[in-house]
């Protein structure tokens, strides 16, 4: 196979893999990207997207746009990343409502491990790196534990929802689903406007990722080129933190007025948080979850392992 064809098509997979995991809260896109070794390399190539890039574009210098950005990596990342929230939208709206259990138990294993795969890449343990990895899990626990706001379909609101999600989702251990389940808007953005097409939500969402993604980029890449090592303690203690968002076994809360009734909107419950507890029986549905979780676990061991083949 053509190599550059090739490099297309396993970014394009890496990306597919990165959609998916924006779509279910609590998984951030970032931590495949991490996992699948093209962390940096994303960061760097939108960061890219400036002043220069555009001067290019304008001298017609199309080839020299392409180079400076990327253009082919930052192309396989991104269709692949629309085919799998466009195609696994519907898909996993049913898998959260018929088989939550077990879905969330294989994205805890998937994230454990990456905490481990993550963490492995700082040079040299040191007082202030452990300091920082708390401070980054006790960060993403109190997230865990914020009251979701009431859906909220103004422009602007939308516009600032796109600009946070997508922060979160390219920062390893946020997610950008969960958090806009916290902003309150997981259900009109991910599940209506995706699946029924709302150009209008899509649009001022799409924008409100475009300002986020190239600002933050920016920050995020001079961090690791600064403060790698700290920076990598701070994401390894996010994605443990987001682990409680992840539990497999939990209930969901919502919110109740001051005489006990749910509070609805659009006819539905608002969720607020949720209620965790460790199961009573090892039944055969804990095994299963187990099981599951054992291969969330395998996966990112397989991911780990063919990325480092990648870069021999």
């Amino acid at each position: 196979m053509n190599p550059t064809l090739k490099a297309f098509l396993s970014n394009g997979l890496k990306g597919f893999a990165m959609g998916a995991a924006n779509i279910i809260p609590g998984v951030s896109g970032g931590t495949i990207a991490v996992i699948t070794g093209i962390y940096e390399k994303l960061l760097n190539s939108v960061k890219s997207i400036d002043i220069v890039a555009l001067k290019l574009i304008l001298k017609g210098d199309f080839k020299g746009f392409a180079d400076r950005i990327n253009l082919l990596f930052l192309a396989a990342i991104g269709i692949g990343s629309a085919l799998s929230i466009v195609t696994l939208a519907k898909l996993f709206e049913i898998l959260l409502v018929d088989h939550k259990l077990y879905l969330w138990s294989f994205f805890f294993g998937l994230i454990l491990a990456s905490v481990y795969f993550l963490a492995k890449t700082i040079s040299k343990i040191t007082i202030g790196n452990i300091a920082i990895f708390i401070i980054g899990t006790a960060i993403a626990l109190w997230i865990s534990l914020l009251t979701p706001a009431s859906e909220n379909d103004g422009a602007i609101y939308l516009i600032v929802c796109g600009v946070v999600a997508i922060c979160s989702m390219i920062l390893p251990g946020l997610s950008g689903s969960y958090v806009l389940i916290l902003l309150g808007n997981y259900q009109l953005i991910i599940i209506d406007a995706i699946s029924h097409i709302n150009l209008r939500v899509i649009a001022l969402v799409g924008t409100g990722c475009v300002i986020g993604i190239l600002t933050f980029s920016h920050l995020l890449s001079w961090l690791f080129a600064k403060f790698k090592d700290l920076t990598i303690s701070l994401l390894s203690g996010f994605i443990l933190g987001s682990l409680l968002i992840l539990w497999p076994w939990k209930n969901d809360v919502y919110l109740m007025d001051e005489a006990g009734e749910l509070i609805l909107k659009k006819g539905e419950p608002i969720q607020s948080t949720y209620e965790w507890f460790i199961p009573a029986s090892f039944n055969t549905e804990v095994i299963i979850a187990v099981a599951l979780m054992i291969a969330g676990i395998a996966t990112i061991y397989l991911m780990d392992k063919v990325s480092a083949n990648e870069t021999t």
